[in-house]
């Protein structure tokens, strides 16, 4: 069974790396979008630089894979282990922004 994430947990993320995440691919920051749409934004985010022959946008396309794992499974873990996995999803965020930028 699923467990509802906290919106705010997320909503911090988004509003932190959105607009960054956005224009790596020339989009702008949706706006008040659900965690589900934030996950889909890094993945997207994370296929264009991964089929990108540079190697500092495919290194920072790694880093987004596994941010996206961290915030899948924050998704679907108890409140308690939530903030330990969006800790290490805004790590790989941080890394792969910085990597490609």
């Amino acid at each position: 069974m699923a467990v509802q994430t906290r919106p705010d947990t997320f909503a911090a993320l988004r509003d932190c790396f959105a607009t960054d995440l956005a224009a790596l691919i020339g989009h702008q920051a949706p706006r008040g979008v659900t965690p589900n749409a934030f996950i889909d934004l890094v993945e997207e985010v994370r296929d264009v630089l991964g089929a990108s022959s540079l190697g500092n946008w495919q290194d920072a396309s790694e880093d987004l894979d596994r941010a996206v794992g961290y915030l899948t499974d924050a998704l679907t873990s108890p409140d308690g282990d939530q903030a330990p996995l969006l800790a290490r999803a805004r790590i790989h965020l941080r890394g792969g922004i910085a990597t490609a930028s």
